[in-house]
């Protein structure tokens, strides 16, 4: 128990050690379970999207480049800087990646009108019609196995740690 009367430095170690003692509880086989399989789910999607994405004709970068473009929030604008961000590339590394793309008609970059010194990146038709090839067949792997996917997700996030009550913690009877 903490008093007024403690030592200033007992009291923030005693207060950690009650929170802590509430709020931590050990991790169970179940969640480690589901930890594991939410991984694999993962993983299998995103190494199938890249089979798909090589099967069109298609570097797994440049299809998740061209994802990025047409799947960016409503009012951003889809500049070198916001795709490598969204990429988590370096700047050198989607120019790069830009100029392939470019290179096959897939993109095309224009100057910004209000700043001439941002590029901005736009999808071509031959790259919309490649993207949607390859994007339409990963929505439907979704469609069908994502309830797998779905369901590791669910039993981590329903197996959230309760704490305790404090009297069965402490093992007395309360008096």
């Amino acid at each position: 128990m903490i008093t007024w009367n403690a030592g200033w430095r007992e009291a923030p170690n005693c207060i950690a050690v009650r929170y802590t003692r509430s709020m931590a509880t050990e991790i169970t086989t179940d969640e480690y379970r589901a930890l594991a399989e939410l991984r694999y789910r993962i993983r299998h999607f995103l190494h199938e999207g890249d089979a798909v994405a090589q099967a069109a004709g298609l570097e797994p970068q440049q299809y998740l480049l061209l994802l990025t473009i047409r799947g960016l929030p409503a009012g951003e604008e889809a500049t070198i800087r916001t795709l490598a961000e969204r990429l988590a590339l370096k700047h050198h590394s989607a120019v790069e990646l830009i100029d392939r793309l470019e290179t096959h008609g897939y993109v095309r970059r224009s100057r910004g009108r209000d700043d001439r010194r941002r590029v901005l990146v736009s999808l071509l038709p031959r790259g919309e019609r490649l993207l949607e090839q390859v994007a339409r067949h990963r929505i439907g792997e979704l469609r069908a196995n994502g309830h797998a996917l779905v369901r590791a997700i669910d039993q981590l996030l329903e197996k959230a740690p309760q704490p305790t009550p404090r009297k069965a913690r402490s093992g007395k009877s309360g008096k």
